[in-house]
């Protein structure tokens, strides 16, 4: 079971991270590398856990009802597509200042008509919260320690209508660049309207709360979701037309240009660009990232150093991991780096052949550029997103061929044009046109999304499937010489091993009111609604694409109440509904029995009893093909998110 280190072994860490340099400065050239590989993963362990101090706040221990007030500092939408509001400056019952949680994620629920969110604006509502949920099953994603990094210590939702009880003016401290956010947001979706202006929206503020489900399944079915997230492409392309135009500008005035230097002058001014496009979309980890990487290659260019360079995204890697350690293992981080990583190794070769598109027309080479950067981008982030979303867009690139060109050319400069005119109240007909190229991309995104085997679902890798990937491609890109083609052998284990992955043979929900077991069919549940979104992530892991209500039939017919079935040897009892207290009491028999309710009397006999107690301290639980019983909480370990 994996433990939180303790201050004294992150002394010992440290301290043989200081010997490792030492032993590094004294070893040769041959063993020097190893002694610094060995002391930068000691130190970065270090520093791992001295975030997940930094970060430490109250974390609700209990389910609460009653009423929340608080301060919104958040406003998107949950996967049931309900307002969701982030608010801070909590205040529950009469809970004791120092237990209560800094921050909470309320959705809200039912007839909201009495409120408008709003920045800043103080509310009141009588809410159901709980602590952040762990995995729905054993070893998947912990939702807990994700929100431990984001300060929120309960999550939950009300049913009846919330109040404002301070104006939103009173709460706008520290909040101006969210209320701009959500200003600008608002007129855009009010020029524009429908879903390109949601889409619209949500590329220049990261404001995503107006973006239908539909269209999200849409933009994931077809590989275009990225084009959601303010990351390197946006980044990339609003740093790029600005450094692009003030060149070319002041290449126009010949005393301005025999003066100045004309790269530097662009890139000091698409750097306060892109830190002011990192303020107004929000800053979240994602453009963060884009915003350091943007950052390093125009310094590259202060510098008179080459600006696109695996220095270069190394150096922005460890800027990234230095602030934010936790990034590590987001699918964001892995999938922006692994596509940068691949484009600049590809290009790099290209040119040292000899020279990528010598002589070639512009629109050929330009074309070109084109499907080699989608192919290569496709294909280094494609493992990671099949390994975090179980599915591959099987017409991704199709897709990204006939929208990215219109993000670049026509959607960005368009919105950039927006941005300069809107001082001068006139950025209403650029916004108009930049409408027509984001109609076009939801256009792409809908018609690929709807051909035939337009996705392959695929199985969760194990948990070495990843990290022998991601060395493997390292060394094949890094590595120089004849040696680096041993780099294909890792990436080939990792895949030969992602093949063999095993799926619990059974699997059950961390309040025993679901199971769901494996057959020739696929996994077959208990039930055919309730616990929608743990029945959803088992049957995605699974690389299963059937509906839950599909999944459920075939389960078959069950006594009321009462399901009878054996998983990898052991007979399995699960009792739900009305009457489960007093009938599981009599089903006590050799195997497992299982319960959704707390039963009364207590069960005694020979059977390895599930209750809904026992099963609020072990998380999920799944019964593997070797008979081997795992719990979530063994998996997760004792760590300050999970204890």
């Amino acid at each position: 079971m994996a433990e939180e280190p303790s201050g004294g072994q992150v002394s010992l860490a440290l301290a043989a991270a200081c010997a490792a340099l030492v032993l590094a400065r004294l070893a040769g050239e041959a063993l020097a590398p190893l002694f610094v590989a060995l002391a930068l993963v000691l130190a970065g362990g270090a520093l791992g856990w001295s975030r997940t101090a930094l970060v430490a706040a109250p974390v609700l221990d209990f389910r609460y009802y009653g009423p929340v007030e608080g301060r919104i500092i958040g406003i998107d939408r949950s996967q049931s597509d309900a307002v969701r509001l982030t608010l801070d400056r909590v205040r529950l019952g009469d809970m004791a200042p120092g237990r209560v949680p800094e921050k909470v994620r309320v959705s809200l629920h039912g007839d909201q008509r009495w409120l408008v969110p709003e920045p800043g604006l103080g509310v009141m509502l009588t809410a159901n919260l709980s602590p952040p949920p762990g995995p729905v099953e054993p070893g998947g994603y912990d939702f807990r320690r994700q929100a431990w990094f984001d300060g929120i210590g309960a999550v939950g939702y009300t049913r009846t209508p919330a109040f404002a009880v301070t104006p939103a003016e009173q709460g706008r401290a520290g909040l101006a660049l969210f209320r701009a956010r959500v200003a600008l947001s608002e007129a855009i979706r009010e020029r524009l309207g429908g879903q390109p202006g949601a889409f619209a929206a949500a590329l220049l503020t990261g404001d995503r709360s107006a973006v239908s489900q539909d269209t999200l399944e849409h933009l994931r079915a077809s590989n275009l979701a990225h084009l959601l997230a303010i990351s390197g492409l946006h980044m990339g392309l609003l740093t790029g037309t600005i450094f692009t135009a003030i060149r070319a500008l002041m290449a126009l005035v010949p005393w301005v240009a025999l003066r100045l230097d004309g790269r530097k002058v662009a890139a000091v001014i698409a750097l306060v660009a892109g830190a002011g496009y990192l303020g107004l979309s929000g800053g979240n980890i994602a453009t963060e990232r884009a915003f350091i990487m943007v950052s390093v290659m125009l310094g590259a260019v202060l510098i008179g150093r080459r600006a696109i360079s695996l220095r270069a995204v190394a150096l922005a890697a460890v800027i990234v991991l230095l602030r934010r350690p936790e990034a590590l293992l987001s699918p964001g981080f892995q999938m922006s780096f692994s596509a940068t990583t691949a484009l600049v190794a590809v290009f790099a070769a290209l040119r040292d052949a000899g020279g990528f598109g010598r002589g070639w027309p512009a629109v050929l080479k330009g074309a070109t550029s084109l499907v080699i950067s989608s192919a290569v981008a496709g294909a280094a982030t494609a493992p990671f997103a099949a390994a975090h979303f179980n599915r591959i867009a099987d017409y991704g690139l199709i897709a990204n061929l006939a929208s990215v060109p219109v993000m670049g050319l026509w959607v960005m400069p368009w919105a950039l044009v927006a941005g300069v005119l809107a001082p001068l109240g006139l950025s209403w007909l650029p916004l108009q046109i930049m409408g027509w190229g984001c109609a076009w991309i939801l256009g792409v995104a809908a018609w690929v999304a709807g051909l035939e085997g337009a996705v392959t679902h695929v199985i969760a890798p194990g948990p070495w499937v990843l990290p022998l990937l991601a060395l493997g491609a390292l060394w094949l890109v890094l590595w120089r010489g004849a040696g680096r083609w041993l780099g294909l052998s890792g990436v080939t284990a990792a895949l030969l091993l992602w093949t063999q992955a095993d799926r619990p043979v059974l699997l059950v929900s961390d309040r025993g009111g679901l199971v769901g077991l494996m057959g020739p069919e696929g996994r077959a549940l208990s039930k055919d609604r309730g616990e929608a979104f743990t029945a959803e992530v088992w049957l995605e892991n699974d690389g299963d694409g059937a509906t839950q209500e599909a999944a459920a039939a075939r389960m078959g017919v069950a006594e009321e109440g009462v399901l009878r079935f054996e998983a990898a040897g052991l007979a399995v009892t699960h009792v739900s509904g009305r009457g489960a207290a007093a009938k599981a009491a009599a089903l006590c028999g050799p195997g497992l029995l299982i319960s959704s309710v707390e039963p009364k009397p207590a069960v005694t006999g020979a059977c390895d009893f599930w209750s809904p107690k026992r099963m609020r301290q072990t998380g999920a639980l799944a019964v593997m093909p070797d008979g081997r019983l795992v719990t979530a909480a063994e998996v997760a370990g004792r760590r300050r998110w999970s204890p």
